[in-house]
């Protein structure tokens, strides 16, 4: 039975779904919280998954960008206008709308591959083994309603 940890973060966040009927085709925010669930078949020399603090160190900055910025499908007509006026703040997502589902699967895609980075690294600070297995991001849109992604 392999062992998991899991490491929640919150993050301020906003979306426009432009190819929804009703109102979410209009700018508006949700508090978010994200949990990346990880495991392992066994314990590394520290006795851990991985530590905590290294899934803190991968995820903090690319949620960072995510804090109090409006995700938008590349193709709204909007998008332009917007990005040109708020800079980084729009992130678009190219050709598709920034589902709480597809948001998962981002933020899945961008903590495997940098853990496999940091595996094909050699860190020495904190190993990390090839080993490693991200099983899920689950990533809540309300205190009610979530999506997730794995593999």
């Amino acid at each position: 039975m392999p062992y998991r940890i899991c490491k929640t973060f919150e993050v301020e966040n906003g979306h426009m779904l432009s190819k929804h009927p009703d109102k979410c085709q209009f700018p508006h925010g949700h508090s978010r919280k994200v949990e990346c669930v990880l495991e392992a078949d066994a314990l590394d020399e520290n006795e851990m998954v991985c530590d905590f603090k290294v899934v803190r160190e991968i995820m903090h900055a690319f949620l960072e960008r995510f804090d109090h910025a409006l995700c938008m499908n590349t193709e709204d007509p909007m998008f332009a206008t917007l990005q040109a006026a708020y800079g980084e703040r729009i992130i678009g997502f190219p050709g598709t709308d920034p589902t709480t589902e597809v948001m998962a699967k981002s933020f899945y895609d961008h903590l495997t591959a940098q853990l496999k980075e940091l595996a094909q690294s050699g860190s020495t600070r904190y190993p990390i083994r090839a080993s490693l297995r991200v099983v899920k991001v689950r990533l809540w849109e309300t205190s009610s309603s979530w999506a997730e992604y794995f593999e």
